[in-house]
C-alpha cells in the first residue's frame, strides 16, 4: 500500500471528525416496515424479529434464453412516428399537432422492430423471478418512497441490496443513490468539500484544494459534479486526452497540488471502449492518488462474477471508489457508490444529490436485490453478451471491446441512410452525430437476448453502404477536445 493511499486514508479520517464537529454529520436510520396480511386486512402491529427480505433461495433461475428474454428486444413504435424517423425528422422544432401518439387510440398502427439501442444488456427486465420479487414487495408493503434515507426511506431491503452490491464490488460498504447521474454528482460534490473542511479557514489555498484529473470523455454526471464542486472552491479539474495514460502522467508530474484524484469511466458509452485499468493502476502506485471509476456500462456485465471492468482487469482492490448504475445491467433504476466505510460516512454527509433524494421506492429496491441475485447465479448471460461481441467483430473486421459498438459512418446523409434500411428491415439503431458525438455513426448495444441471426442480419445491411475494412484501425476520438 503506498504513501498516496494511506494518505488519503487520513485526509478522510481527519475529514469526518470535522464534519462531526459542525453538526453536520448525518445518519442512516433503518426502518423495518409491518407486513399486510393476506387480502388486504389490518397490518401487524409490530414488525417482526425476521428480516423480511426474501431468501435467494426464493428466485428461481434458468439455463438458456427463455422466451421472456427475447421481449426485451422486441418493440413496437407508432407507424407515424417510424415515418418520421425513414424521413430524417426525428427532431422537430414544431409542437406534435396531431393525435396519432394517442396510445388509447384504436386507429393507430405499429411497427415491430428488434431493439439495438437499449441498455438491458442482460436481458433481466423480463425475468419472472424479477417481476415476482417486484410484486410481493408491492403487495405487501405498498409503493412509493417514503421518504430520504436520511428520514425513513431506508430499510431492510435497501440494506440488503446494498450490502449485495458492495460484495460484488469487492468494498466494505455501498451507499445507494436514486440515479447513477444523482451517484456521481454525490461522490464529485463530497470530494471537493474535503479541501474546504481541512483548511483553517475554510476557504483553502490553491495548494490546499484538490487537483481532479478528469477523462475528456467522461460521462456528464461526473462533469457536472465537478464544476458543481467547483464553484464550492474545494477543487481544481484537469483534464487529460481520451484513455492517454502518458498525457496523465505528464499531468500529475506537473501537478503541485497534494491531494490528487484520477476519475473516469470504466466502459465508456460513446465508443464502446474500456478505459486503461492497467496503467491506471500503476500510475496510482506512483501518485498515490485516489482513483474512482464509474463502472456503469460494465457492473454485472463484466468479470467472473459480474463485478464490472474493474473485476475483468483485476483491479478491484486498487479502486476506491466504484460509481455505478442500476438501470443498465440491473435492468432497474439507480446509482451506487462502493467504497470503505468512512468514505460511504462522509458521502451520505456531504453529498448533496444523495442528501436531498427520496429513497428507492421498496418494490424497487426488491426488484434490484433480485436482479442481484439472477445476475450472479446465471453467469450464462454474460457469456452470451460476449458471444454476441465475437460475432460482431468475426464478421466485420471491426476490433470492438464491448457490447457497445460505434460504428463510425461519416457523412450525416450517409448516416441517415444507413438507418432508414436498418429501420425498414426491422432493426431499431440509433444515429448519432455533433455535438453528442463528434462524428456520425451508428450507436449499436448488444444485449444477451440478441441472437446470432439478428447479428448476421444487422452487419449484412450495414456493409451494404460502408466497408468494414476501412475501419480496422479507425480512432475516432484522435482530436477529441477537452469538454470541462
Amino acid at each position: 500500500m503506498g504513501m498516496g493511499k494511506r494518505s488519503w486514508g487520513l485526509w478522510i479520517e481527519e475529514a469526518l471528525p470535522k464534519v462531526e464537529s459542525l453538526n453536520m454529520f448525518i445518519a442512516l436510520r433503518p426502518m423495518r416496515l409491518p407486513t399486510a396480511k393476506q387480502q388486504g386486512q389490518e397490518v401487524e402491529e409490530e414488525a417482526t424479529s425476521q428480516a423480511l427480505v426474501p431468501n435467494e433461495e426464493e428466485y428461481e433461475t434458468f439455463q438458456g434464453v427463455q422466451p421472456w428474454d427475447r421481449l426485451s428486444v422486441q418493440i413496437s413504435i407508432p407507424d407515424s412516428f417510424f415515418q418520421r424517423l425513414l424521413n430524417g425528422e426525428e427532431f422537430t422544432t414544431k409542437y406534435e399537432r396531431d393525435d396519432n401518439y394517442n396510445a388509447s387510440s384504436n386507429q393507430q398502427q405499429y411497427k415491430k422492430l428488434i431493439l439495438f439501442a437499449g441498455n438491458d444488456f442482460l436481458a433481466l427486465g423480463r425475468h419472472p423471478a424479477i417481476a415476482k420479487a417486484t410484486i410481493k414487495a408491492a403487495a405487501e408493503h405498498g409503493t412509493g418512497p417514503r421518504g430520504s434515507p436520511l428520514v425513513c426511506g431506508y430499510t431492510d431491503y435497501h440494506i440488503a441490496l446494498e450490502s449485495g452490491l458492495a460484495q460484488l464490488k469487492k468494498k466494505e460498504a455501498c451507499l445507494l443513490c436514486p440515479t447513477g447521474f444523482s451517484a456521481n454528482m454525490a461522490a464529485m460534490v463530497a470530494i471537493g468539500s474535503i479541501a474546504p473542511l481541512l483548511s483553517a479557514g475554510g476557504k483553502p489555498t490553491v495548494e490546499e484544494k484538490i487537483a481532479v484529473f478528469s477523462d475528456s470523455l467522461n460521462h456528464a454526471s461526473i462533469v457536472d459534479g465537478l464544476q458543481l464542486a467547483k464553484q464550492h472552491g474545494g477543487l481544481e479539474i484537469f483534464v487529460y486526452r481520451h484513455c492517454d495514460p502518458i498525457h496523465l502522467d505528464a499531468l500529475l508530474t506537473s501537478c503541485k497540488m497534494e491531494k490528487k484524484v484520477v476519475v473516469t469511466d470504466s466502459l465508456f458509452s460513446m465508443d464502446g471502449d474500456f478505459a486503461p485499468m492497467v496503467e491506471l493502476v500503476k500510475l496510482r502506485k506512483k501518485h498515490g492518488f485516489l482513483l474512482v471509476v464509474d463502472d456503469a456500462h460494465g457492473s454485472f456485465v463484466f468479470g467472473k462474477n459480474g463485478g464490472g471492468v474493474t473485476e475483468e482487469f483485476n483491479c478491484q482492490d486498487e479502486v476506491d471508489i466504484v460509481v455505478g448504475t442500476l438501470s443498465k445491467g440491473a435492468a432497474s433504476i439507480g446509482g451506487f457508490i462502493a467504497c470503505s466505510k468512512i468514505w460511504k460516512q462522509f458521502i451520505q454527509s456531504r453529498g448533496r444529490a444523495f442528501i436531498f433524494s427520496a429513497a428507492h421506492p421498496v418494490p424497487l429496491a426488491a426488484a434490484t436485490y433480485a436482479s442481484l441475485v439472477v445476475a450472479r447465479n446465471e453467469p450464462w448471460r454474460r457469456l452470451e453478451v460476449r458471444k454476441r461481441i465475437r460475432e460482431f467483430q468475426a464478421l466485420t473486421g471491426i476490433p470492438v471491446e464491448s457490447q457497445v459498438l460505434s460504428v463510425i459512418i461519416g457523412s450525416k446523409e450517409k448516416t441517415w441512410q444507413v438507418n432508414r434500411e436498418l429501420l425498414t428491415s426491422g432493426l431499431y439503431v440509433v444515429a448519432i452525430g455533433p455535438p453528442v458525438a463528434n462524428t456520425w455513426r451508428l450507436r449499436v448495444t448488444l444485449t444477451a437476448a440478441h441472437t446470432t441471426e439478428d447479428i448476421r442480419k444487422l452487419v449484412k445491411i450495414i456493409s451494404n453502404h460502408v466497408k468494414f475494412e476501412d475501419m480496422e484501425n479507425y480512432n475516432p476520438n484522435l482530436h477529441v477536445k477537452a469538454k470541462l
